[in-house]
């Protein structure tokens, strides 16, 4: 097989960023990608780049993921990860889960060590017990902004109800997904997605983040996505996956070019997305 260039995308969420964390954003995402590009020089597979980059993400409080998740309705933590493998089409997810710092790790071991592609809760709990998965106190993972986030939620929630209350313009809450899509010299592909959520979640939502072929989907043969945005949106349009067949391989053929611009006005207004098309190839 001949080799190609290693790739690697990274993304730290879809939001407007407030001043004051900007620069711990982007060099977060550097550091991220970074990290992920160094495995991939040194021969390491695409997995590992993206699996690697996603904790980075996860490890830093300014990124909606791992520590710095946003709060349910509850005032709890409940993170949503996935992984999926573009060579194999080996996937794994887990979501509701509120004791290990790196969901995407959990999701990962999911992919290779069960049948399964998603587990929920207190079965992804279980499961992380039993793979010797360190066990944390959520507490551990709130940060002073998220618990402000929340605590402005719970003064304004009823405003966030109603679109004619003023007081909604005033709320910080926004996208803040993670996510890493990388190609590695032997052109395989991966994608990696993890999140907290969205402040003020019912307890129990789950996006689209750990759902394959809506938050995430990766095929050798066409490309990589990592998505972010309004979860229900690209859970409906099952986004990852549409995107990533319109834009790829059936690009050409009359169907997708009358598709296109309706995926296309729904990312611009709804979505944001890290791809990576075969043509790096």
């Amino acid at each position: 097989m001949n080799k190609v260039e290693p790739v690697v995308v990274i993304h730290g969420g879809a939001w407007a960023i407030p001043e004051n964390i900007s620069d711990a954003s982007r060099n977060g995402v550097k550091l991220a990608a970074r990290k992920a590009y160094e495995i991939l020089k040194h021969g390491g597979s695409a997995l590992d780049a993206v699996e690697a980059a996603v904790v980075i993400l996860e490890d830093e409080p300014v990124f909606d993921a791992g520590k710095g998740s946003c709060l349910n309705a509850a005032g709890l933590i409940e993170m949503d990860a996935s992984i999926m493998d573009g060579t194999s089409l080996k996937a794994g997810a887990v979501a509701a889960v509120a004791n290990i710092s790196n969901p995407i790790c959990l999701a990962r071991m999911v992919m290779e060590q069960t049948d399964h592609c998603l587990l929920v809760g207190e079965g992804a709990n279980m499961f992380a017990n039993e793979c010797n998965v360190p066990s944390v106190d959520p507490s551990s993972l709130v940060t002073e902004a998220c618990l402000e986030e929340w605590q402005t939620f719970e003064k304004y929630k009823s405003a966030v109800d109603s679109l004619f209350n003023n007081q909604i313009t005033s709320l910080p809450l926004g996208h803040d997904t993670v996510g890493a899509v990388a190609m590695d010299a032997n052109g395989r592909i991966a994608a990696a997605t993890s999140t907290g959520g969205i402040t003020g979640k019912r307890v129990g939502r789950v996006g689209d983040s750990p759902l394959i072929g809506s938050g995430t989907y990766a095929i050798d043969e066409i490309g990589g996505v990592s998505c972010t945005g309004h979860g229900e949106s690209i859970i409906k349009n099952m986004f990852s996956q549409t995107y990533n067949l319109f834009d790829g391989k059936w690009h050409e053929s009359s169907r997708s070019c009358r598709a296109i611009p309706a995926v296309n006005e729904f990312k611009s207004k709804r979505c944001r997305r890290c791809h990576l098309h075969q043509r790096f190839r």
